[in-house]
């Protein structure tokens, strides 16, 4: 189908440029209503019908043409946040460098943009975009998306797919390209390196040359970005099924750094269980997510900081209890990373349990396992051992006797407790002496 696309582009006389979309008819395209979200179908049609233009533009488009199920749709229209939110009862208006418009339909949201139009915004002394609240045409708002195969756009009006940058070419040659001069680009949003990063990883897709050439230079004007946002954007990047991929195109393009400092520096150590740890974990996530189950981001961070706590953890020992260097451990590399990127306290606080339950898996004598076992957090620590195990870490078979333990019953688990007591007998208690024999004496 692509290759139909690219035929019928080849074939138009014009250069493709913003101003002059290529305009591929319904039997040209594999892009069906069918396939789109009723809420999306909707959106589109109240706003066409109270004489707005409205398109469904975005990854949706750009994943409908290679085949792959969208997880969201987004729409784009003429219409202002404030006339949009007039249409729908449950929209919203967010955001403040550009206001986007969120409408419900039960648990699915849809996100409305107006077109944005060219003009000089406000900047920050680092070039960053603060205010972009100028809106414009189709054509402009095009040229201002980030990437060619980002910039399609789909109409109700006749089924058509427009193509204002070519996009259908990229799609074709698999290669993400940004729009516009890369590096004025990502000074403007630098959050868009990392989305070149994660969309190349989720399609597998090359980054074009002009394209790539500047992040490595430009990866510090991450630190410019809040924390809070790059949390948000650390979810996408790790959680989109493809976090394997991302991670090593995170650390080619010398970004993981920007996001991980602490995490990067013990690497360059070259720690090989540390490298082997965070490369599992990500490959773990990646089948979970495929499979349908569900991920923690607290997990993540867990194996993620894990090394560099371990590390700190065993250097402190020296000078303080095994105990108490290990809690100072874990408060340092966590607020070291708290500056670069906030944790919300519902991982946070989760991710410390883990890491503390991993010396209390080790304590199995008596009724210890049996209250561990029923502790919330047991399933996702047990998880973190063989993670660890996987990894390298010699833990002789913590891993695979939790394993057992779950798997077999009472009778089973009160031998396999029995057999984790010393063989030598103990010794006698002394009895101590009552209070009147005290006194007699």
């Amino acid at each position: 189908m692509l290759k139909r696309l690219l035929n019928f582009i080849s074939s138009r006389p014009n250069t493709i440029t913003p101003q002059q979309p290529v305009v591929i008819p319904r039997d040209q395209h594999n892009v069906s209503r069918k396939q789109i979200s009723h809420a999306a179908i909707k959106v589109m049609k109240q706003l066409g019908d109270h004489g707005f233009e409205a398109y469904l533009v975005g990854g949706g488009v750009r994943d409908l043409l290679l085949g792959i199920p969208p997880k969201d749709f987004d729409v784009a229209t003429n219409a202002k946040p404030e006339q949009i939110k007039r249409l729908f009862r449950s929209a919203r208006i967010i955001g403040r460098r550009f206001r986007i418009v969120h409408v419900r339909f039960g648990r699915e949201i849809i996100e409305i943009t107006t077109f944005r139009g060219h003009h000089e915004a406000a900047r920050s002394e680092h070039g960053m975009v603060l205010r972009d609240n100028v809106y414009g045409t189709v054509q402009s708002d095009a040229a201002r998306r980030d990437f060619t195969v980002n910039a399609l756009y789909y109409s109700l009006n006749g089924f058509t797919v427009h193509d204002f940058t070519g996009g259908i070419a990229d799609l074709e040659k698999r290669t993400l390209r940004m729009i516009g001069d890369p590096a004025t680009r990502y000074q403007e949003d630098p959050v868009r390196m990392l989305r070149a990063v994660r969309f190349a990883a989720k399609l597998g897709f090359s980054i074009a040359p002009e394209t790539a050439a500047p992040i490595r230079q430009m990866a510090d004007l991450l630190s410019n970005i809040p924390p809070a946002r790059l949390f948000e954007e650390m979810l996408k990047l790790f959680l989109a099924g493809s976090a394997t991929a991302t991670f090593h195109l995170l650390r080619e393009y010398q970004l993981f750094g920007e996001l991980f400092p602490i995490v990067e520096a013990h690497l360059q150590t070259n720690d090989p269980i540390a490298l082997e740890m965070i490369e599992q974990c990500m490959c773990n996530t990646d089948r979970r997510i495929r499979a349908g189950k569900s991920i923690t981001p607290a997990f993540i961070y867990a194996a993620l900081l894990w090394p560099p706590q371990q590390a700190l953890a065993k250097q402190l020992s020296g000078s303080m209890p095994r105990g108490l260097a290990f809690n100072e451990a874990s408060q340092q590399v966590v607020s070291a990373q708290l500056s670069r990127i906030a944790v919300p306290k519902r991982f946070l606080i989760p991710m410390r349990e883990i890491w503390d339950m991993q010396h209390r898996l080790t304590m199995r004598g008596g009724q210890r396992a049996y209250a561990l076992l029923a502790h919330p957090r047991f399933r996702a620590a047990y998880d973190f051992v063989l993670l660890r195990e996987q990894a390298g870490e010699k833990l002789d078979g913590l891993g695979n006797w939790w394993t057992q333990f779950q798997a077999v019953d009472d009778e089973v688990r009160a031998q396999m407790i029995k057999k984790l007591q010393p063989d030598s007998p103990r010794k006698p208690r002394r009895r101590r002496k009552s209070h009147t024999a005290k006194q007699q004496d």
